[in-house]
C-alpha cells in the first residue's frame, strides 16, 4: 500500500506505521544520494517554515536550515527571546498565528504537550525537535546510520543504550525499536531501572507484540552481549547542571569505554551518540567538573576516537532524515 504522509504531523515515531517509517528512511536514503550529486530537487520551493526554540541547539538547527535552503524553502527562526508564546500571547493563539504564515513549524524545547498543541491547533505539520520525552528525529537519523553501517537487516540488530535509562533518548530508542522490530536493552543503574516510566513502557511493549521486538531494561551487563550498536548520552541535561555530583557517582560504572565494548563480543560493534558529547576535557563545563573532582565523561575519548565511532556520519543524517520528514509532509 502507498505511503501518504502529506498534512501529518511528526510528533513521536509512535504515531506512525513500519511502513510509513521505512518511508521516511528510504526518502532520506535517495535526498542524501542526490545531495552528492549535486541534485536539488527543490520539493518545497514556495514553502515557508518557522523553527521555534525553546531548548539550544547545533545539529538539529542547522539540520533544519540546511535542509530547508536545499529544498528552496524559506526559514524563520524563533527562540525564546524573540517570541511572545506562553508570554504576552496563549500557546493556542501563538499556534493558530503561525498556522496562518507558515507552511510547517518545527519544535524543541520541553514539554511534550507543547509540539502537541502546536500540532492541534496550528492547522499546518508540527515538527519535533526534542521534548523532554522524545527526539524522534535523532532516531531517523540513527536507524538511518545502522542501516549504512551495520550488514545485517534492521529486524536483527541489538541495540544498548547506555546510562540514564529514563531520559529522552532512551525512552524514544524504546519507541524506534519497539516499531521497527529490533532488539533493544535500556542499561543502566537498578535506581534508575526502577524510575523509568511505566505508561512508555506498556506502549512499547504493546507494539513490540506486533512487530516482534525486545525491548527490555536492565542493570545486568549481560545485556551487552552480541549487541551491534552500544550508545549512550550526557550525564546530565540542559539546566540540571547541579545533579552532576549525584549523577557521575551513579553513572560512572556505565560510561562507554573499550572494555564495555568488548563485552558485545562483536568486533564490529559501532559506537553511537547523539552529541554533543563529554568525551574529553575541552569543554569549559567537562574542564571546570574535572577541577571540582567529578569526570563527566559519559565515553572515553578513545572509544569516541575509534574505528567503531560512526557519531559524525549519525550528525549529518539528521539533516538528510529531517529533510525527508518536511518532504514528505508538506512538499
Amino acid at each position: 500500500m502507498a505511503v501518504n504522509l502529506k498534512g501529518r504531523s511528526f510528533l513521536t515515531l509512535m504515531d506512525l506505521t513500519p511502513e510509513e517509517i521505512r518511508y521516511l528512511l528510504d526518502l532520506a536514503k535517495d535526498l542524501k544520494s542526490k545531495k552528492r550529486a549535486g541534485i536539488h530537487s527543490e520539493n518545497l520551493k514556495g514553502k515557508n517554515i518557522c523553527l521555534l526554540f525553546e531548548k539550544t541547539s547545533t545539529r538539529t538547527r542547522c539540520a533544519f536550515e540546511v535542509a530547508c535552503h536545499e529544498e528552496g524553502a524559506n526559514v524563520t527562526f524563533l527562540d525564546s527571546k524573540s517570541s511572545q508564546m506562553g508570554k504576552k500571547e496563549s500557546l493556542k493563539d501563538t499556534a493558530k498565528v503561525l498556522g496562518r504564515f507558515y507552511d510547517g513549524i518545527e519544535y524543541r524545547g520541553f514539554e511534550q504537550k507543547v509540539v502537541e498543541d502546536l500540532a492541534r491547533y496550528s492547522g499546518v505539520p508540527v515538527w519535533n525537535g526534542l521534548t523532554d520525552v522524545d527526539h524522534p528525529t535523532q532516531i531517523l537519523a540513527d536507524l538511518m546510520t545502522i542501516e549504512e553501517h551495520v550488514s545485517k537487516p534492521i529486524q536483527k540488530v541489538k541495540v544498548v543504550f547506555c546510562g540514564d535509562v529514563r531520559n529522552n533518548m532512551a525512552y524514544a530508542w524504546m519507541q524506534g525499536c519497539a516499531k521497527m522490530g529490533m532488539c533493544f536493552a535500556a542499561y543502566g543503574p537498578k535506581e534508575l531501572v526502577a524510575q523509568v516510566d511505566e505508561n512508555v513502557m506498556r506502549k512499547v511493549k504493546e507494539v513490540a507484540k506486533e512487530t516482534g521486538a525486545v525491548i527490555e531494561v536492565t542493570s545486568d551487563e549481560n545485556c551487552l552481549k552480541n549487541a551491534d550498536v552500544i550508545y549512550t548520552d550526557i550525564w546530565a541535561s540542559m539546566g540540571e547542571e547541579e545533579q552532576i555530583p549525584e549523577r557521575v557517582k551513579l553513572l560512572t560504572p556505565y560510561r562507554v569505554t573499550k572494555e564495555m565494548l568488548e563485552k558485545t563480543w562483536n568486533n564490529d560493534v559501532i559506537f553511537m551518540h547523539c552529541l554533543p558529547s563529554f568525551h574529553d576535557f575541552e569543554t569549559s563545563l567537562a574542564k571546570e567538573q574535572n577541577e571540582k573532582g567529578y569526570d563527566i565523561r559519559e565515553v572515553t575519548d578513545e572509544v569516541f576516537q575509534s574505528k567503531h565511532s560512526k557519531v559524525f556520519d549519525e550528525a549529518e543524517n539528521r539533516m538528510h532524515t529531517i529533510k525527508a520528514v518536511m518532504v514528505a509532509t508538506i512538499s
